[in-house]
């Protein structure tokens, strides 16, 4: 394995190699891009790179489904670190290029509800064509494919371009979670402000199945971050949900929910322990009585006596 290689959703330019640049780390790594998703995960899985970094969640648009499917259904991977970027984009385009000149525009399909409103104020006729990344967008508008491309400003410079139009977005605050994968391994050191993800498949269809299932999370106390069913592909009704939950998978409560969910679901997934990002301690929610790992403990050492006759 290529301990000093960082693959990423390429090419240079896209929000994601920004975002990778944020983590100290990568300024001793070796970052190369790569042309989706699947081959930014396998290039991990194969051993050419140490870890990825890709895009899983946006404020906006919610799961980026590639990801999400890519992490619960390939061969495992996982999440060691997640980071939060503000997303605001640019309309670039060739120099000398005017707005009324604008009559092709491209970027990432996760891009476009971004930026929907705009584009009906200003470019009301303007064709959307979605291209593999932001970045790859700009790279065809360089080529002459398209008028204009929205991206991050900073792809301007490598791409030859001019941002016409800067700081584009529809919702204020508009975020987009990313996450650092690498190969399953001991999950780092709990932290007290903590994110678990899994990918878990019901047994079958019948009244009350996800009830059951969140029941497992319900009765320890454990508070869900994000839940989504994706399709598994075996058909319509077919699901399995990726979830994201408060706590670390060494935290007493949650760990008992997850072999509660093992136990009654014929698959569940574990993609990493790993810091929530812009949490500390004191801002995750309140653990109910009950549900403190000391809790937990106590109630095995009074099951102990009872079993010893000690009650």
């Amino acid at each position: 394995m290529s301990a000093s290689v960082y693959t990423y959703l390429g090419p240079e330019g896209t929000f994601t190699e920004a975002a990778l640049r944020s983590l100290p780390e990568a300024a001793t790594r070796e970052l190369t891009p790569m042309v989706s998703v699947p081959t930014t995960l396998d290039a991990v899985r194969s051993g050419a790179a140490a870890a990825a970094l890709v895009p899983i969640e946006n404020s906006v648009e919610g799961g980026v489904t590639v990801t999400l499917d890519e992490l619960a259904t390939g061969a495992p991977l996982m999440i060691y670190r997640e980071v939060l970027l503000p997303i605001a984009f640019a309309l670039l385009v060739r120099p000398g290029t005017e707005l009324t000149d604008v009559k092709t525009v491209t970027g990432h399909p996760v891009s476009q509800p971004q930026v929907r409103k705009w584009l009906t104020a200003n470019l009301p006729n303007a064709v959307w064509e979605s291209a593999a990344s932001n970045a790859d967008g700009a790279r065809l508008v360089q080529e002459g494919r398209y008028d204009a491309a929205f991206a991050g400003e900073f792809a301007a410079a490598t791409y030859g371009l001019t941002p016409l139009v800067s700081g584009i977005h529809d919702a204020e605050n508009a975020t987009t979670r990313f996450v650092l994968v690498g190969r399953p391994a001991r999950p780092a050191a709990r932290t007290g402000a903590d994110k678990t993800s899994v990918a878990i498949w019901l047994g079958d269809d019948h009244p009350g199945a996800l009830l059951e299932l969140l029941q497992e999370f319900a009765a320890r106390g454990v508070n869900l971050v994000r839940i989504e069913s994706r399709p598994t592909g075996q058909g319509i009704g077919r699901y399995f949900f990726s979830v994201d939950l408060e706590g670390h998978i060494t935290d007493r409560r949650v760990a008992s929910a997850l072999m509660g969910l093992k136990r009654i679901c014929p698959g569940v997934r574990f993609l990493g322990s790993y810091p929530r990002a812009g949490f500390e301690p004191s801002e995750m929610s309140p653990l109910r009585h009950g549900t403190s790992d000391e809790d937990f403990a106590a109630a095995e050492e009074w099951l102990a006596r009872c079993q010893d006759g000690r009650a």
